[in-house]
């Protein structure tokens, strides 16, 4: 196993200021070096970003209060009837310790992980939820977007450089909180999660499409069979953003990609998982709740002074 390098070159901490910061980890700081500058060369017109939402572009912690995720947004919600937040309960205690127990294998969690989101996807059709009371239920959530979010979603705006948020969460929570808290651009941002189903009166009728989206297949949804990443195979530089190993496969479907840069947000357990985050991700940002590191790196790649 390679050394998990802890310092930055002088030379690399010159062109991005915020990698040589002590929460940063590299394996290979040569190789982050010589891939931001090639985006650099590049510049907007080749650079496209794919992201995970919960505790990548939403934050874990926030004054020492765990944040709130897409699903948790509803389980916590006062808006939300005691039956759900009994029932969704339930299943997170049966269902997460299986998620992350290690001596699982991930066709072994999967289809656990189908029956996680169904058997919840029904709890929640059971809710008569509506439009109106979603913008409630995530404006009075502890969901939060990191901070320098809305710096970052307005730079790849006017720079018209496509974003892909992807999420085993819902969709419609992940454009809400966006909205909410910073700007939601459609020229350029696509989400791709579990989107709710409403009639015309705006109430819940279930969930849009067959296919659920969960932790482990990211790399099996329809995004990767349609023309998305086909149409803009001329971005051949691609930053993705994740906080756990199932988000490294969110971007497989991109086979034109020259240069890629993998950013992995560790926000807790640490010391028990930086050896695998260190050798899977290029670069290991540790319990920051901010996008400092990516955004100081934009700047570099993109010739921004602010």
């Amino acid at each position: 196993m390679s050394p998990i390098t802890t310092a930055a070159p002088p030379s690399l901490v010159k062109l991005v200021p915020e990698l040589g910061q002590s929460n940063v980890r590299m394996k290979d700081p040569a190789f982050v070096e010589t891939a931001i500058r090639t985006m650099m060369r590049d510049a907007h017109h080749k650079l496209q970003v794919v992201a995970d939402f919960d505790r990548t572009l939403s934050k874990y912690c926030e004054n020492g209060r765990i944040c709130s995720t897409t699903h948790s947004v509803l389980e916590e919600s006062k808006f939300m009837p005691d039956f759900y937040k009994e029932e969704a309960k339930k299943l997170k205690d049966t269902y997460m310790p299986i998620e992350f127990d290690p001596t699982k294998t991930v066709a072994e969690k999967i289809p656990k992980m189908i029956e996680w989101w169904t058997k919840g996807h029904k709890v929640l059709e059971a809710c008569q939820l509506t439009r109106d009371t979603l913008q409630h239920i995530v404006a009075d959530s502890h969901a939060r977007l990191r901070n320098g979010c809305q710096w970052f979603f307005d730079k790849l705006h006017q720079l018209e450089i496509p974003i892909l948020i992807f999420s085993a969460g819902i969709g419609d929570v992940i454009h809400e909180t966006i909205t909410q808290q910073s700007s939601f651009h459609s020229e350029n941002m696509k989400i791709v999660a579990n989107f709710l189903q409403f009639d015309e009166m705006g109430k819940m009728t279930g969930f849009a499409g067959d296919e659920i989206i969960h932790t482990f297949n990211k790399n099996e949804n329809a995004i990767h069979s349609s023309d998305y990443f086909f149409n803009i195979k001329h971005r051949e530089n691609l930053l993705l953003m994740g906080d756990s190993l199932g988000d490294l496969k969110m971007a497989e479907g991109a086979d034109h990609v020259e240069c890629f840069l993998k950013i992995g947000f560790l926000n807790f357990k640490v010391e028990e998982n930086l050896p695998q985050y260190s050798q899977s991700f290029d670069i290991v940002i540790l319990e920051d709740e901010s996008l400092d590191v990516v955004n100081g790196m934009m700047r570099a790649i993109l010739d921004l002074s602010s």
